[in-house]
């Protein structure tokens, strides 16, 4: 794969807050030298999930208010790949040549370990991701 035209990948959901903004963080973390991360909603919360900018530090020394903020479609440039996050409802529509839908919860409002657990499943889908976009050309 050409490593100057690395696929854009775009993290969905509805409010761009906690799943979509992890993913990013740890496609980025995780993946950069495969693809680029961007995550993005239909509507926009004011922060970023404080559960998850915390777990983020904690668990991997990330800092997603320094490097992320919330973002609407409109403001990403056009994905190569398209992951919807399980919005369940008004998941939107983008172009895209490869689109997943990864079915999680919201773990919003819910205790440290579904949180971590939610992570976890991102990161585990992330290192999936960029072994598969590593091995074919879109």
């Amino acid at each position: 794969m050409n490593t100057d035209n690395k696929p854009k990948v775009a993290f969905v959901c509805v409010h761009n807050s906690c799943r979509s903004q992890i993913a990013e963080a740890l496609g980025k973390h995780f993946a950069s030298d495969v693809f680029e991360s961007y995550s993005a909603g239909t509507e926009l919360k004011d922060q970023i999930n404080q559960d998850a900018v915390r777990l983020m530090k904690k668990i991997y020394g990330i800092d997603m208010e320094a490097s992320q903020k919330s973002k609407l479609i409109e403001e990403i440039p056009g994905p190569d790949v398209v992951i919807t996050m399980g919005c369940n409802v008004n998941c939107p529509v983008l172009p895209c040549k490869m689109r997943e839908d990864w079915g999680l919860d919201d773990p919003t409002g819910k205790d440290d370990a579904v949180f971590e657990r939610t992570i976890k499943i991102i990161e585990n889908k992330i290192m999936d991701l960029r072994n598969r976009l590593k091995h074919q050309m879109l």
